[in-house]
């Protein structure tokens, strides 16, 4: 056998991944000149190339991508290996690596991974907390939890709820403001603006029968963080747009009172996404099914929101 050390083939799978030595060194835990010389000792054992290299990225040769298939498989079958050998001990092991939506980790994820750590003490949980959406297929992560519509082929997507985005500010606000009876004067109120794309998002259509109002809508702040728009509402400096699982807490205590009640907004679905290329240890699954219960449990529970 040409090749001698799996290490090595792990360093050409995150080198494809993330595109540069640097990024897969990083993920590895080991230094990028160990990770170069992991990759040369390989192309030596094969006699080819494995990568064009170029001063901004790596790209695999065909013969690369012909490794990479290989390697990704062998990987994914020694995973598989292990998977069983836990299912037969009958107890979790490892660590299941999850990137979830900021305000969603604090109000919604925080105590139920509590609950199935629990449950299963041999797991351990790696909790990536960002409102940018990250790669399941590229960054180190098992599954992900995304807001809005998906369209990358390489992943499965799998619909946790349909959330519903409410327009909602603090008494506070409410006090010394005029009071909002149609969508339209939300022009006249400081509306909370979180980042789409990297820009606020400020076009806020809302539905009543089969009537649409689409409102260019303005204020004094944006964030691309959604637990800080939600803490400035709370703190009462404006008008905010936020989904019922991220404001159910906030609408049940009345830190927070709900606006418009009759007009509804588009839905915005909550996914759990999964690569599809990857194969998927026991220990994630189980935490997929635990979620998938419990975020139907809180569709219900949201129904019944003030």
């Amino acid at each position: 056998m040409k090749i001698e050390n799996l290490s090595d083939l792990a360093v050409l799978i995150h080198t494809a991944r993330a595109g540069t030595l640097s990024a897969a060194a990083r993920a590895l835990g080991v230094t990028p000149a160990a990770a170069s010389a992991s990759l040369k000792r390989l192309e030596a054992q094969l006699g080819t190339r494995l990568f064009e290299r170029s001063t901004r990225a790596m790209r695999l040769t065909q013969q690369g991508q012909l490794i990479l298939d290989y390697a990704t498989r062998a990987f994914e079958l020694l995973a598989e290996a292990e998977s069983q050998v836990d299912a037969d001990k009958a107890a979790l092991q490892g660590t299941v690596r999850v990137a979830a939506p900021s305000d969603l980790a604090r109000t919604t994820l925080l105590p139920w991974i509590g609950e199935f750590l629990a449950l299963h003490p041999g797991v351990k949980v790696s909790l990536t907390v960002s409102d940018r959406l990250l790669d399941v297929v590229r960054d180190e992560v098992d599954l992900a939890i995304r807001y809005g519509e998906l369209r990358d082929s390489r992943v499965v997507a799998r619909v946790l709820l349909h959330s519903r985005p409410l327009l909602c500010a603090a008494p506070s606000y409410l006090a010394r403001m005029p009071p909002l009876t149609h969508p339209s004067e939300l022009a006249a109120h400081n509306c909370l603006a979180f980042h789409r794309g990297g820009k606020p998002f400020r076009q806020w259509r809302f539905r009543q029968n089969d009537t649409w109002v689409e409102v260019n809508v303005g204020g004094d702040r944006s964030v691309d963080d959604a637990s800080l728009g939600r803490e400035w509402a709370v703190a009462g400096a404006g008008v905010i747009l936020k989904t019922d699982v991220d404001v159910r807490h906030d609408l049940q205590s009345g830190a927070l009172v709900r606006l418009l009640p009759k007009w509804e907004a588009d839905p915005y679905p909550l996914h759990l996404v999964l690569p599809s290329s990857r194969f998927i240890p026991n220990r994630v699954r189980q935490f997929v099914d635990f979620l998938v219960q419990r975020f139907a449990q809180l569709a219900q529970e949201n129904e019944r929101l003030p």
